[in-house]
């Protein structure tokens, strides 16, 4: 991680932010925006490898940040970084592109560890919110809604929503990374899905992962 932003509109919780990117990565370079509109500037001005965005911001939510980052600047990671866990606000998030949902009531070294497992390919998401989505896809799911997946491809998006790498992945299940990332593209693109995130809800939902 180099350039990293921190959307925090409270100065006090902005600090401890910045302090947990501090920790969690080496000599990255800090942008702070307490605003959409700061946000923006920032955004347009600069290449961005992670962005920690709050939602309730004074000039609108964060979720409109985190669409605008992934159709402009698809490789920049979005991690949401907030006090509300009910499902209006986790699941457009994660529909605009979040790859992660972080609580704030979490402690700091649960952040940093939750942060400094991008580096290793894994989604950082607090487990109260992993609880959640697991609830939420805690139904039967009728045949004609289950996607045609081989069961390769099921292996594959098992092993990477348990938080593998790409190579890890391959290395357990006796394959090349070259093929794990084949498979993936055909996996994200029959369950129209774009990040790890999104495919791991879908591999709670299809009861491929448990928690």
């Amino acid at each position: 991680m180099q350039n990293v932003l921190i959307l925090e509109d409270h100065p006090e919780t902005r600090e401890w932010l910045t302090s947990i990117i501090q920790q969690a990565f080496v000599e990255v370079e800090l942008f702070e925006a307490s605003s959409l509109a700061q946000a923006r500037k920032i955004i347009n001005d600069n290449q961005l490898d992670l962005a920690l965005i709050d939602l309730n911001l004074p000039d609108g939510n964060g979720v409109e940040i985190i669409s605008e980052i992934s159709q402009k600047s698809p490789d920049t990671y979005c991690v949401v970084a907030t006090i509300f866990d009910d499902d209006n606000y986790l699941f457009p998030a994660l529909e605009a592109g979040a790859q992660g949902y972080l609580l704030k009531e979490q402690t700091t070294d649960e952040f940093i560890q939750n942060l400094q497992g991008i580096i290793k390919g894994e989604p950082p998401i607090s487990p109260a919110i992993a609880r959640k989505m697991i609830n939420h896809f805690h139904s039967d799911i009728q045949p004609s809604d289950k996607p045609d997946l081989s069961n390769r491809e099921k292996e594959i998006l098992g092993a990477i929503a348990k938080g593998l790498s790409r190579n890890e992945a391959a290395e357990i299940l006796g394959i090349t990374s070259n093929t794990v990332a084949s498979h993936l593209k055909s996996i994200y693109g029959k369950l129209n899905v774009s990040n790890r995130a999104q495919a791991t809800l879908e591999a709670l939902r299809l009861g491929l992962v448990k928690p």
